[in-house]
């Protein structure tokens, strides 16, 4: 079996694909496809890597044998207002070294753990292999942007 990792990984590629068109962004938020939220550019990519840190936590938690830290992230409920920043070539090349070391990261965890480690129950917690696959959920974010015309 491959690594689940590797999953996400091709997901931050697809989120970064998405995130070159953003340099073109006209400053006006977009709605979520559900109507509840609004989503910029780096609302996007920030909640990329809060949710890439949470799950690689999580992951490191579960593996340790240790409790996983309770979740209390305001998450896409807010809007900040760094979100509403220009997003630049500079913000651009940012998110991709951010994201890209994000999503190595985890995919290299999942290596070290081993596949006799991937599909282990876990309690009330999902599996590593859940994780990974719900990961790949990232996408979600960045498609609420979308890809911009120029």
């Amino acid at each position: 079996m491959e690594n689940p990792g590797a999953q996400v990984e091709t997901a931050v590629e697809h989120c970064l694909e998405v995130a070159a068109s953003w340099l073109a962004w006209d400053g006006r938020p977009t709605v979520s496809e559900d109507g509840e939220r609004i989503y910029t550019p780096h609302k996007a990519v920030r909640r990329i890597a809060d949710h890439l840190v949470d799950h690689l936590a999580e992951v490191e938690a579960l593996l340790a044998g240790a409790p996983t830290e309770p979740d209390r992230w305001h998450a896409s409920l807010v809007t900040v207002d760094a979100d509403w920043a220009r997003f630049t070539e500079l913000d651009l090349d940012e998110a991709r070294q951010r994201l890209r070391r994000l999503g190595r990261t985890f995919a290299l965890r999942l290596a070290a753990a081993g596949p006799g480690e991937w599909d282990v129950p876990r309690g009330d917690n999902w599996s590593l292999l859940e994780i990974a696959d719900h990961l790949t959920g990232i996408r979600w974010y960045a498609d609420q942007v979308g890809v911009l015309p120029r």
